[in-house]
């Protein structure tokens, strides 16, 4: 300031003197901030360096010049930073709204500070608040991601099998960037699955698969794949760099392996309704006679397991047939005998562990020549004179044979052994079932054509008497057996040759020889050994008697 200052005095008389005054600024005012805005909106995931606000602020005292002013961030944060000298503010740390805890307080305050001295100066506070906004920059995802899921074979269209929301989510925190559907399902086998359209994600069967359907024959697992996205634009560029906006939604993807379980739906089915099997009765045991078999349209084929249920017994035998569980073989355990029972009714069952059916099986047995002749009686013993007529039935003898499985017309005699000079014969030879022995030529011992007294006949009886020769080739043929001894007694007049007897004398005595002098000499040294082992023992005997027997002391004479 220039100030004129005018002195007069009293006379009038004055002087005039100019004063320059120069007033001297002192820090004395605080400075303020010029900006009117407190609140900003800044988009999540925003890049190191991205500038939020410009902070600005005047010093009253530096009105006329430009200010020096300091600014700083009071409150502790690390998500923004502040130029000291400009107050640009500008983001320094990640900032993710989906992460705690702008996931829950979205709001950051901040206490700037302006100051106009490094220290000791005049300063001024402001609180901002920054409004941090979710972008859609997460993908939906889903833990598991792989699923493995079964259902029956005869399911109807509709079923419910998978409900993938409760495993997906996306962690963006507004509703409007969290939101994502389920597309795309393909694979094999996908036509019959499918994704319901009026609740996302759910996994439905849109029609029955028979495995038994020779379209489907074969595949019990269908592999399906299932894509996850978001449904608003998203902003993948801060977690995945090299995504730009012309690339399609990133997706997330969904493995689900459905395996189809198979249900036994049918029965087994034999392929006969009854078996007949023909059995020759000589049939040797462990044989098969045949088989059965059964099938089963469940797929993938079941086992099936036979076992016999019913029949198949006798009166000796409980069980005289057998069937392979596996292979549907029938054994026989047991002779069959044509005589005794001629056919014989099973009951088989075919199992595929939940299901059955049966069958009937008819085993003809049939009749075989496995009968031997039996003939009474089966041995004989007789005695004839030498002057017995030929054509004598000897001593009214006959046999009398039967044959379960052969005609009384089909036997035939003849003496196999023991028939010297075949004095002996049967009428009749053949075509009954009793036959007498005849005696068929006289005896002759006194020219010397018969020299036997004793006849050891062995009959054989055959039961073919009733086959053509050329039968007799091949049909089987069967032996009986009977023995018969036969003396000849001779007429008082017949010399009987005989061979003299003689005796045999054994004479033994008993020498003695010079070599043997031990003999006596062992005999005399053994007894003196053995004598006085007899005489110690008895000294011992004595020895042990005393100790234990002392003998009685005298009486004491001494008067009491």
């Amino acid at each position: 300031y220039f100030l004129n200052i005018t002195v007069t005095d009293p006379d009038g008389l004055n002087s005039t003197k100019t004063v320059n005054i120069n007033i001297i600024n002192i820090n004395d005012e605080r400075p303020y901030f010029t900006i009117k805005q407190r609140i900003y909106r800044i988009p999540e995931e925003q890049s190191p360096g991205t500038i939020v606000a410009n902070i600005t602020a005047k010093d009253p005292d530096d009105e006329d010049s430009p200010s020096r002013l300091f600014y700083s961030i009071q409150s502790s944060d690390r998500y923004f930073s502040i130029n000291p000298l400009t107050g640009v503010l500008q983001v320094t740390g990640r900032i993710d709204r989906d992460a705690l805890p702008l996931q829950l307080h979205p709001n950051i305050s901040l206490i700037v500070q302006v100051e106009d001295s490094p220290s000791g100066g005049h300063a001024s506070e402001m609180e901002i608040t920054i409004i941090i906004d979710d972008i859609n920059d997460n993908p939906p995802e889903c833990n598991p991601s792989t699923f493995r899921k079964e259902a029956n074979e005869n399911v109807t269209a509709g079923t419910f099998l998978l409900d993938l929301r409760n495993y997906c989510k996306d962690i963006d925190v507004d509703p409007s960037n969290n939101r994502f559907n389920f597309t795309g399902l393909s694979g094999f086998g996908s036509n019959n699955f499918a994704l319901e359209s009026t609740v996302p994600g759910r996994l439905v069967m849109t029609e029955s698969i028979d495995l038994e359907n020779p379209a489907n024959l074969g595949v019990e697992v269908y592999s399906l794949t299932v894509r996850v996205q978001d449904i608003a634009y998203p902003n993948y560029s801060s977690k995945y760099p090299f995504y730009t906006s012309f690339d399609i939604f990133l997706c997330y993807i969904i493995y689900i392996y459905i395996r189809i379980k198979p249900v036994n739906e049918f029965f087994p089915v034999f392929s006969n309704l009854s078996y007949e099997f023909n059995v020759p009765e000589i049939t040797k045991v462990g044989s098969s006679i045949g088989r059965v078999n059964a099938r089963d349209k469940d797929w993938p084929p079941s086992v099936i397991t036979y076992s016999i249920v019913a029949g198949g017994g006798t009166r000796d035998y409980t069980n005289i047939f057998w069937i392979s569980p596996t292979k549907g073989h029938v054994k026989i355990l047991a002779r069959l005998d044509y005589e005794t029972t001629q056919k014989h009714i099973l009951t088989v069952q075919a199992s595929d562990q939940e299901k059955t059916a049966t069958a009937s099986v008819t085993v003809n047995v049939l009749e075989v020549n496995d009968e031997e002749p039996v003939c009474s009686p089966n041995f004989y013993s007789f005695q004839i004179p030498v002057s017995l007529a030929v054509g004598t039935n000897i001593n009214g003898f006959r046999i009398e044979c039967q044959d379960r499985d052969s005609d009384p017309r089909s036997f035939r005699y003849f003496i196999n052994e023991g028939n010297v000079n075949n004095h002996f014969t049967f009428s009749p030879r053949a075509g009954s079932n009793t036959s007498r022995l005849i005696l068929a030529s006289r005896f002759d011992y006194e020219s010397g054509l018969d020299t036997n007294w004793i006849y050891r006949l062995r009959v054989y009886i055959t039961d073919d008497n009733l086959l053509s020769a050329r039968d007799k080739a091949t049909h089987l043929i069967k032996t009986g057996t009977v023995t018969l001894s036969i003396r000849v007694i001779p007429n008082p007049t017949t010399v009987i040759a005989t061979t003299p007897g003689f005796t045999v004398v054994t004479k033994r005595e008993n020498l003695y020889s010079e070599s043997a002098w031990y003999v006596p000499f062992v005999i005399t040294l053994g007894s003196l050994l053995l004598l006085g082992l007899l005489g110690y023992l008895g000294f011992l005997l004595a020895t042990w008697v005393r100790t234990r027997c002392p003998p009685a002391g005298k009486a004491d004479g001494t008067p009491l």
